[in-house]
Parts: C-alpha cells; structure tokens; sequence
C-alpha cells in the first residue's frame, strides 16, 4: 500500500450526486480496491498510476469546515472513497470531522463497508441528523472477497445492527445489484429487523473494470454469461426495468421504506439541469 500525506485547502466539496449538496472525502483512493468500484476513474485526475486499491492520499486541512455553508443542507461522507477504510484507524481524518459536525445542522449521510463506524457511536449519537448506510450485494463472503477487501458480510450486517440499537438510522445499501447473482430478497429478509431503510442500486460497468467483471463472470458464473453480454454489451435494459419493479412490489407489499437508484446517471443529469 502506498501512503502519502497531503494537504487541501477544504473538506467540503459541492456534489452532482442527486441525494447530496456536498460531499467530503477524507482520503484519496480506498484500501477495500472493490473490483467494480466507479470511483477508480479518480486516478485520472490524482497522476495515480498505481492499480486501484494499493494506494491512498491522506488529506490535511488546516481550514475549519464552514458550519453556516452547509446549514439545512445534505453532506455524504464519502463520495469516491470510504472513510472508514483501515488507515482511519491510524490517521483519525474522519473522526476529526465528525467532532467538527456536532454542532451542525445539517443532514449527514455516512457511507462505509467498514466495522470502524462503531469506534465513534458516541459522536454519532451527538450529531443531530446523521444516517448511516452500509454497502451489502450478497449473502455469499466467497462472492464479496472475490469483490473486495473490505469487512466480512456477517461483520456489515453486525454494525447495522448495533447502530441501529444505539438509535443510529440505518440503511442497507444494496449496491451493486449484479443480475442473476444478488440475493436481494434473502439480505432483506435478514436485515430487516435493524434495517430503517434499504437503498437499491444496479450494477453499471464502463471502463476499465467493464472487462475484468466480465471476464469474471464468465470463468465464474459461466450461466449468466450471455445474459451479462445482453445486459451490458447489448445494452438491454429490460432485466433492470423487470427488477426494478419487482424490487418496487416487494418493498410496498411489505412496507418497507426504500429507495430505488436504478436510473442514476438520468438523476445525475436531472439535477444538473435544475430539475431535482
């Protein structure tokens, strides 16, 4: 793993994402090196020519987060990496910025595959309105440590759980939703005692992970391989349009609160374009 040290002028950074004003990432690239993550075209604009997942920037600031700037509004903790990846436990970025955002008021949404949030429940609890979502697409630790390094699935489930009895709002972020292989059904049935809120999100491949996940699939999964090359290389949405609405029943049958980000890139462009 390489580590560097470096210093930004600012935390907070304005957001396209269509459910956040402003996004803060503590670090620069992610030891968990989650083979379908988006968050690896980074490297494009950090001269980073190491392999996703071997390297991280740590970020210093002297500047103090500017509390008015984000009164009233939505701050994701974090966009492009996780703030609970295994340096926090040395480096402490984040939860330096969450004692900063204890007098905040504005609505904070932590995302991580990490068991490291229950270091700092304490100052969760403090924060007015903060929310914490944990990224789970399988039931199967095999799948998940084909996918990433990150914490066990038994382990993201647990973390939910004790949040959840400290009377942290969770949300199971099921995310991505590989076709034919996410037991979508069986996680919520699992979580749903602990669970406030279920995200749903679909599997996009673009660049260079498109061909290493499709490789995957085919050695691994070789069953769903054409139906990969239908979805993805076809471009066939009509598996996700099927799904979305089943996913939509299911969760209205059994009055679950949810959302469902199936049509990201057409939210990301609604929201440019002033619509949302």
């Amino acid at each position: 793993m390489k580590i560097k040290e470096i210093q930004v002028n600012d935390y907070l950074t304005k957001s396209n994402l269509p459910a956040s004003d402003y996004v803060i990432n503590p670090y620069v690239g992610c030891p968990h090196g989650c083979k379908y993550c988006y968050a690896s075209f980074m490297k494009r604009f950090t001269g980073h020519q190491e392999e996703w997942g071997t390297f991280i920037d740590i970020k210093r600031c002297d500047k103090k987060i500017n509390l008015n700037q984000i009164k009233n509004k939505t701050v994701f903790l974090s966009s492009v990496t996780d703030c609970y990846n295994k340096m926090e436990e040395k480096y402490e970025i984040t939860k330096d910025i969450l004692k900063q955002l204890i007098s905040s008021e504005c609505y904070l949404s932590i995302s991580t595959k990490s068991s490291l949030i229950l270091r700092d429940i304490e100052l969760l609890k403090q924060i007015k309105n903060v929310t914490v979502s944990m990224s789970i697409n399988t039931l199967d630790e095999n799948f998940k440590n084909d996918m990433d390094n990150a914490a066990s699935i038994e382990k993201r489930l647990e973390t939910l759980k004790e949040l959840h009895n400290n009377g942290i709002y969770t949300i199971l972020f099921m995310s991505p939703i590989f076709p034919y292989i996410t037991e979508w059904k069986e996680i919520i049935e699992k979580s749903k005692d602990y669970i406030d809120e279920y995200w749903f999100e679909n599997l996009n491949l673009r660049g260079q992970y498109k061909v290493s996940i499709m490789n995957y699939i085919k050695e691994r999964y070789p069953q769903y391989y054409e139906k990969y090359v239908e979805i993805y290389n076809k471009n066939n949405k009509q598996y996700w349009i099927n799904l979305a609405q089943e996913i939509n029943n299911y969760c209205d049958k059994n009055k679950l609160n949810y959302k469902n980000y199936f049509y990201h890139e057409e939210l990301v462009k609604a929201k440019k374009e002033n619509k949302i």
